[in-house]
């Protein structure tokens, strides 16, 4: 009998064939799905302006996986992250980002998004961090976020959201932090946050939220941070929520609210840190216990109707450049900025650099004029220095620095994004103009006398004294020079333009206390030179800048003046002529007539003015010091406080002597 040969298809198991169409049908499904994430990212891209070119690298050459800001899960090459924070992004948010369904990541903060947020977030169900803060969303904050149940963080600071907080909110128990500072939300506290027992931090402070704190936010055993002052909040605070052992931040500034505290508080409240309760209307004694209060940072019950006297223990943490938490700053909307410069007009224009313009206005809820800081958001690093002002200048307060008064971060009448911050205006300019008023166009000469000088270079030094070593968290102002110190109607100097400022922690390791791996760019001449190799900011950059402002002040040089080359500079100059040569580096017009007029060698024409000449070596002496090219051997601004108030009262002395 005669057999065919068999085929192929005859000596395969049909169960191979069943293998093979099954896995290549779910090739074919991941495929599809991995292309709705890449067309999801598209249409994301789509609706924003990259004046950075995040998004050259989001194109066909590169797998979107590759994508700058992306992270795909390994197992299934799906959008697990997106992460583009601070890259002065501007456009709205796409709807298309709920088809992105592995995302456990949204990190969008610190750019200018603008719009709503749409609806479909309420799509990403593995959804865990919504990171949106410090933008300029409109709108209400979607119900459907609720949906995300595996949520643990919700950033939505600092943007122009209205509406009420969601009740929805409540059902998220996997919730840990809410953060929605810096907003106009009305309403009332939704009573359903009581029902999230991971939370540890609720933040509302400045909104326009209404009704009493919830006595269902006492059942939050995890709680750690409570802050919603600047709102409208009333009533009593429940019993409940100071007995929540694990409270370390409990801030209700300047609401009102009533009632009184309880005596133990310091025991019901073993962790407190921060305890803001100023400008409301509670009464009754002040608790006994507060004495015994030894892990209390910050404290303030001032403008309430208290009896009784505050521990001396805690009188330090009383505040007198108010209430905590950055005080109840004022709304202002891009229309009143318009209208209070005369439509940011030329003739209000008061000064202008790389990322911004000030001008002279008026406001109707400030009686006296402010000075308007216009962000040029078209330049790089705009937003960066938008925030790092607010976050440097919001809680701190001293006599020499310059006082923030609010911010606006709105769009203008063309839809465009309008950054703008507000503070005190000072009516005598800036340091700069009046050592260099040629080089600044000023038609009148003015000078500053040796006294006017010696003052200047105190209240400086003060400043810094205090970002240094007297702040809570010390901050390294890190671009000191004469531009950015300005003096007001009675030419007291405040320390300006904190847009490069840094917050750190000390860490007792380092001798130069450095707090960032970000490279400092600072001002050429008065940025420290350890600067250009490591980039680290530390107290001692700050002090180098300091010493160079003293020397340009007693010498009128700028240290970037022409002299100053082939290895040759301000500090160097100064110091090879100290004491003798004194002359030829001090500013004339801080010498006598007959002296400043004659060419003449110092001995033969200063022996009347030991005195006076005491006092200049000194001051430059001190510049000397604090600009020395090792950081090591400069000093600190505490010993130079105590050698500016000796030198002062030397000089005063000397001088009612004289009279």
């Amino acid at each position: 009998m005669a057999f065919s040969k068999p085929s192929f298809y005859t000596l395969v198991h049909p169960q191979v064939f069943l293998f093979f169409f099954i896995n290549l049908g779910c090739l074919q499904a991941s495929a599809s799905v991995r292309e709705t994430d890449e067309l999801a990212l598209l249409e994301f891209k789509q609706g924003i302006s990259d004046p950075h070119g995040i998004f050259n690298s989001w194109n066909d050459s590169l797998h979107f996986c590759n994508w700058t800001g992306i992270t795909c899960g390994r197992r299934h090459q799906r959008v697990i992250s997106l992460v583009l924070e601070g890259q002065n992004l501007f456009g709205s948010i796409s709807p298309h980002i709920g088809n992105l369904s592995f995302l456990r990541l949204i990190n969008l903060q610190n750019n200018t998004f603008h719009g709503e947020i749409p609806q479909q977030v309420g799509k990403l169900f593995r959804l865990q961090e919504f990171l949106l803060g410090n933008n300029s969303l409109q709108g209400e904050i979607p119900l459907n976020l609720s949906r995300c149940s595996q949520l643990k963080m919700i950033y939505l600071q600092s943007n122009n959201l209205t509406g009420k907080i969601p009740a929805e909110l409540g059902s998220l128990m996997k919730l840990e932090i809410i953060e929605l500072r810096y907003n106009y939300l009305t309403g009332e506290i939704p009573r359903s946050l009581g029902n999230l027992s991971s939370l540890t931090i609720f933040s509302a402070l400045n909104n326009n939220l209404e009704g009493s704190i919830p006595n269902e936010m006492g059942q939050l055993k995890s709680l750690k941070h409570v802050i919603v002052g600047g709102n409208r909040l009333s009533g009593i605070i429940s019993p409940s929520l100071f007995n929540i052992t694990s409270l370390s931040t409990l801030g209700v500034a300047s609401n009102q609210l009533n009632g009184s505290l309880p005596d133990n508080i310091c025991f019901t409240l073993p962790n407190l840190q921060t305890f803001a309760f100023g400008e409301n209307y509670f009464s009754g004694p002040v608790p006994n216990s507060l004495s015994n209060a030894s892990h209390l940072e910050a404290f303030d019950i001032s403008d309430n109707n208290f009896v009784g006297q505050v521990p001396s223990n805690l009188e330090i943490y009383r505040p007198s450049v108010a209430p905590l938490e950055m005080n109840h700053l004022l709304k202002v909307s891009y229309k009143d900025l318009y209208q209070g410069t005369d439509g940011f007009s030329c003739s209000n224009l008061i000064g202008s650099g790389g990322f911004s313009s000030v001008y002279k206005g008026f406001l109707p809820q400030v009686q006296t004029p402010v000075a308007v800081k216009v962000l040029n958001l078209e330049q790089t690093g705009a937003i960066k220095s938008f925030m790092a002002e607010c976050n440097s200048l919001g809680n701190i307060r001293h006599r020499n620095l310059v006082k923030l008064v609010t911010c606006c971060s709105s769009l203008d009448y063309k839809t465009n994004a309008f950054k703008a911050l507000i503070f005190e205006y000072m009516g005598n300019g800036s340091l700069e103009k009046w050592l260099h008023p040629c080089a600044e166009g000023e038609n009148q000469k003015r000078s500053l006398n040796l006294l006017q000088r010696l003052n200047i270079a105190i209240d400086v030094a003060s400043a810094l004294h205090y970002l240094h070593d007297l702040c809570g968290k010390p901050i390294i102002h890190c671009d000191l020079k004469p531009s950015n110190v300005l003096l007001d109607d009675e030419m007291v100097a405040h320390v300006s333009d904190f847009g490069l400022a840094k917050l750190f922690s000390i860490n007792s390791n380092l001798s130069l206390s450095q707090i960032s791996t970000t490279r400092i760019n600072g001002t050429v001449g008065y940025v420290a030179p350890e600067y250009g190799m490591s980039g680290i900011a530390s107290k001692e950059g700050d002090v180098y800048s300091y010493g160079i402002l003293v020397l340009e002040m007693f010498s009128e040089r700028r240290p970037t003046d022409e002299m100053f080359k082939e290895g040759i500079n301000l500090h160097n100059f100064v110091k090879a002529a100290l004491p003798k040569r004194l002359l030829q580096i001090v500013d004339p017009t801080l010498l006598p007539k007959e002296i400043a007029n004659e060419e003449c060698d110092d001995d033969a024409t200063m022996e009347v003015t030991t005195n006076l000449r005491q006092c200049l070596v000194s001051m430059l002496e001190i510049g000397v010091a604090c600009s020395m090219e090792s950081p090591m051997e400069r000093m600190n601004m505490a010993d130079v406080m105590n050698k500016l108030h000796l030198i002062k009262k030397t000089f005063l002395n000397i001088q009612m002597e004289g009279d």
